[in-house]
């Protein structure tokens, strides 16, 4: 492993970010302590909500993000991962502020789709209803030969977006259900994987029975995403 510190903005929950810390060290190749990824995790659940500031007029948590980024940049960080998917939605306010490579989720999400044999086509993709609207993975993967297939807005408002509210509860195993519905509903209309991009889903969904077909974690996805910028 090389000397490069990895820097982590986190606490968008703070669940999620305690998860991703734990996925880096798990999926890293290692034997002792010195083979890991040397990183450093900013969590701060003070930064305002992605979803209300997207969808509701909400207070920007831009400036509290490039708090974060000031953080990591003074401990020396070579680059950037942040577990929020609804946080990418600022992907280029954050760029624009820092020198350091900013690793993008979706990114890490199609590595993902693709290390798993699935071939650009037709995916379900689960996430924050900002992140929906936002079309951050339609936007990106479509003109790459992908196909976003999403919830209908009732499915949103009455299984997916109170699971997410009930794992940044610390309600992970009552989210299973409600979030597996969803995936296994968009599996019956045809799709071939379901990105859980949402890091709030991956823990609903690691809370009950493995889903009998291939989803991408976009907790993981970071994390190898991560692993390979640190090994590079």
């Amino acid at each position: 492993m090389s000397d490069r510190i990895l820097g982590v903005l986190g606490g968008m929950g703070p669940l999620a970010s305690a998860e991703f810390m734990r996925r880096l060290t798990l999926l890293t190749p290692a034997e002792r302590d010195q083979d890991h990824v040397p990183a450093l995790l900013v969590s701060d659940p003070r930064v305002p909500d992605r979803t209300a500031a997207r969808l509701h007029g909400g207070e920007d948590p831009l400036p509290a993000l490039v708090r974060g980024i000031r953080v990591l940049e003074a401990a020396g960080c070579g680059a950037i991962a942040i577990p929020c998917n609804t946080a990418h939605g600022w992907y280029d306010g954050m760029t624009a502020a820092t020198a350091l490579p900013i690793i993008h989720i979706v990114d890490a999400a199609e590595a993902d789709l693709l290390r798993q044999g699935v071939r650009p086509g037709r995916i379900g993709l689960m996430g924050t209803a900002g992140t929906l609207a936002m079309r951050l993975y339609q936007d990106r993967l479509e003109s790459r030969g992908w196909e976003c297939m999403v919830p209908t807005p009732e499915e949103m408002a009455s299984h997916v977006s109170p699971a997410i509210a009930q794992v940044k509860a610390n309600d992970i195993t009552g989210a299973y259900a409600p979030l597996a519905e969803i995936a296994g509903r968009l599996m019956a209309r045809g799709a071939t994987a379901v990105v859980l991009g949402c890091t709030e889903i991956p823990l609903g969904i690691d809370a009950g029975p493995v889903l009998p077909f291939p989803v991408t974690d976009t907790i993981a996805a970071l994390a190898r995403a991560s692993i390979a910028w640190a090994k590079a």
